[in-house]
């Protein structure tokens, strides 16, 4: 409990039952026990509790899990983050290191070489040593407005934008950008990888936003989302990969020879797409409009090989 305290500046009673799983009664019972004890805890009724300033434990000891999870870390920071990021964590892993009793830095050199994070061999290498990722926290830190560079993908166009930055967050194989666009308006995200240039400006903002997690549960309940039901020969699921995934695979039925497969997606037209790769073993059961836009671009792709000949 001591550690989590000093962990941030104000933690919460109700943090401290939640991380331990006891009453919020046995927390203040605990915390006037380190009162008694001689730690300088401060209480503030509807706050939370704080250490005073100053005050801290002798290093800490971590157990081999704990190094090891670390370890894990170090490995996924190296390949999923920006060169900046890795540089802040390198350096982080050393301090933790010159602390850490004889046989703990023996396990974690030992376990070294038997972690790996391998990129997919079926999808291109995304550079992300530009991805700006410690400018961007740090202008969230300072509520500084940043100005960047943006390449639209579905519109081929670069504009320039300054941006109120809520949050960041990494999904399927990329990092992106919540934020309030001053050109839009709007919130709006943006893949990071597409920033051709940022800086982070001296203009301060004030506005209240929401949190990244607020925002990112109000926009997936007002995605609207489509559920897909196909049958699909077994032979063939092998074969389907990571790719069932990023079209919104959510979970399968086995009918013998064949597997009933359920996919929640944002857009009945990518579906249809990546359908027309297994049509030849598959037969959809809904909703009962993908036929006919799978039946549109299989015309469309016709029209195409006619016109070529």
């Amino acid at each position: 409990m001591l550690i989590q305290l000093q962990s941030k500046r104000v933690v919460k009673a109700q943090e401290i039952a939640d991380r331990f799983g006891i009453s919020l009664r046995t927390v203040y019972r605990d915390i006037k026990t380190l009162e008694e004890a001689g730690i300088p805890v401060i209480g503030e009724a509807g706050v939370g509790y704080s250490i005073m300033e100053g005050y801290r434990l002798p290093p800490v000891m971590f157990t081999q899990e704990e190094a090891t999870a670390l370890l894990t870390a170090e490995k996924l920071v190296e390949k999923l983050t920006d060169a900046s990021t890795r540089e802040v964590y390198q350096a982080a892993m050393f301090k933790i290191k010159s602390v850490l009793r004889l046989t703990e830095r023996d396990h974690i050199e030992n376990l070294e070489q038997h972690i790996e994070v391998i990129h997919n061999p079926y999808f291109s290498r995304h550079q992300t040593d530009t991805a700006y990722l410690q400018q961007i926290l740090k202008a969230i830190a300072t509520k500084a407005v940043i100005n960047i560079d943006y390449f639209a993908e579905h519109s081929q166009e670069k504009t320039n934008r300054n941006v109120e930055s809520v949050g960041i967050f990494f999904m399927g194989r990329y990092w992106y950008l919540i934020g309030w666009c001053c050109l839009r308006n709007d919130y709006r995200t943006f893949r990071i990888d597409h920033i051709r240039h940022l800086s982070v400006t001296a203009i301060r903002f004030d506005k209240g936003h929401p949190s990244l997690q607020s925002f990112l549960s109000k926009v997936s309940k007002e995605k609207e989302l489509f559920t897909v039901v196909i049958r699909i020969e077994k032979s063939v699921i092998r074969y389907l990969g990571e790719q069932k995934y990023y079209n919104g695979y959510v979970s399968q039925k086995d009918l013998g020879d064949q597997v009933e497969m359920t996919f929640l997606t944002g857009s009945l037209e990518g579906f249809a797409r990546w359908y027309l790769l297994l049509g030849e073993w598959a037969t959809i059961l809904l909703p009962k409009e993908l036929p006919g836009i799978v039946e549109k671009n299989l015309l469309a792709v016709q029209k195409k090989l006619s016109g070529s000949e």
